[in-house]
């Protein structure tokens, strides 16, 4: 869906990136259907996005995804969009793994953990996608008067 600009609608970002994390984890059998069959899920606690370039209905894009840290019940998952070989969007999540049955957070089993590779900051790989950086938080200091 597009918005009054005729961008691609903020929406279909989040949406792409929640598609991703899921072939992601499905690939590595940690995805929904095999979590749910253990009585557990991931979901997400925080999104954040950043906007690079304005993307268009019929503009190719790749997505790509990847685990920046994994700490007690919580994941970072990282994507970058990209049209042209050019980064249009960054974003990141952080997924809680939670146990259904307590309905709270839960530590990841050893071999569940063992499926992700996780990649930091500074990859080359990374930097090749133009993402070499951790996501921005929260508003640059000027935004919030802490200039």
């Amino acid at each position: 869906s597009n918005d009054i600009l005729k961008h691609v609608n903020n929406r279909e970002y989040l949406r792409w990136m929640e598609k991703a994390a899921m072939e992601h984890a499905s690939l590595l059998g940690c995805g929904a259907k095999e979590c749910l069959t253990r009585g557990e899920v991931w979901v997400a606690r925080e999104h954040w996005i950043e906007y690079l370039q304005p993307c268009f209905a019929g503009d190719e894009l790749t997505i790509t995804t990847w685990v920046q840290s994994l700490r007690g019940p919580a994941s970072l998952g990282r994507y970058v969009m990209q049209r042209e070989g050019m980064p249009v969007m960054a974003g990141a999540t952080e997924w809680v793994f939670i146990d259904l049955a307590r309905r709270s957070p839960a530590f990841l089993d050893p071999d569940i953990e063992a499926t992700f590779t996780l990649i930091e900051p500074g990859n080359a790989e990374l930097k090749a996608l133009g993402v070499d950086r951790s996501p921005r938080w929260k508003p640059a200091p000027s935004l919030l008067g802490e200039d």
